[in-house]
């Protein structure tokens, strides 16, 4: 491993953890918000897991983040009610059982990929997010994976494909997207990933697209990318 990659390692684990200690604030009002939330909406957490991995996957060299960077994602069943198929962070409700959003975060990755939270060291929650379409107010949780364990679909009913993304991937300007989506005469357009993980492709679209879209923002990792670079929401 070359000592540019090894010492950048702390560099992208300290951004993360200072962000969370800021508060981890979005953009107002959150642009990728499509309606309104009712009044009976239910709390929900998300994981957003970094890591480094073992090797050099990236294809992309970015400027500002390690070639190993990476962060966890799953490609949730065609058969689920909400968001079928869509590339999504690890996560769901919030039950009474749960130690808070932090709680609920854990506890769905590790049903969800199998990951072992002893390994999980959590940095800080973000802001909590509206998503309207299936009324939930998410917190998402920003975590550093120490000591990464082995992760897989663990309910084909619930997930698809659980997989590790180089964030330098998804920096790259050649794989962002503009992804329109088209509903009841309006449209919307939210920020695209085009990715490749185990010789599948995935859009990340939607929310989870959204959050990345303003994480990378937010950390001033994003590069520039031509916007009017279109594709279809897969729906």
């Amino acid at each position: 491993m070359t000592a540019d990659l090894a010492g950048s390692r702390p560099a992208a684990r300290e951004q993360l953890a200072a962000l969370a200690r800021d508060g981890g604030a979005w953009p107002e009002p959150w642009r990728h918000a499509v309606g309104a939330l009712r009044d009976d909406a239910r709390g929900a957490a998300v994981l957003l897991l970094f890591g480094t991995l073992d090797r050099v996957p990236a294809e992309h060299a970015a400027a500002s983040v390690p070639r190993d960077l990476d962060v966890l994602l799953l490609a949730r069943a065609t058969t689920l009610g909400h968001h079928p198929g869509q590339v999504a962070f690890p996560g769901g409700r919030l039950e009474p059982e749960d130690d808070g959003p932090v709680g609920a975060a854990l506890r769905e990755a590790e049903e969800e990929t199998g990951l072992e939270p002893a390994g999980v060291d959590v940095l800080g929650t973000l802001g909590e997010l509206p998503v309207p379409v299936s009324n939930h107010l998410v917190t998402p949780v920003l975590a550093w994976w120490s000591r990464p364990t082995p992760v897989r679909a663990v309910d084909a009913a619930e997930s698809a494909h659980v997989f590790r993304v180089p964030v330098a991937d998804l920096l790259d300007p050649e794989r962002r997207r503009t992804v329109t989506v088209r509903r009841d005469r309006r449209v919307h357009k939210s920020p695209g990933f085009l990715v490749e993980a185990d010789g599948r492709e995935h859009l990340v679209w939607g929310f989870t697209g959204g959050i990345l879209d303003a994480l990378f923002d937010r950390l001033g990792w994003t590069e520039p990318w031509d916007r009017t670079r279109t594709l279809d929401a897969p729906l």
